[in-house]
């Protein structure tokens, strides 16, 4: 399955709003409640590539944690 990255993207951003949209393209967005400005496409595609560099960074983090548990059981691979 797919991440919806534009959903986490505008989440980010907007997280009070509510919006629906179509197929991942940020002109099919209907913004039914938002709070100031809608954000534009730059900024909703800078916002994505956020939340994939904070996703890589918890999944390594989760690697190195699980790495130190093992480590310290004296488990190695």
């Amino acid at each position: 399955m797919q991440k919806d990255y534009l959903f986490l993207a505008i989440r980010s951003l907007k997280p009070s709003s509510q919006f629906t949209y179509e197929e991942q393209d940020y002109s099919s967005i209907k913004w039914d409640v938002l709070e100031g400005e809608a954000p534009t496409q730059a900024e909703i595609d800078a916002a994505i590539e956020q939340v994939k560099i904070d996703e890589a960074q918890a999944e390594a983090a989760k690697a190195a944690d699980k790495a130190a548990l093992l480590a310290k059981l004296g488990i190695t691979a």
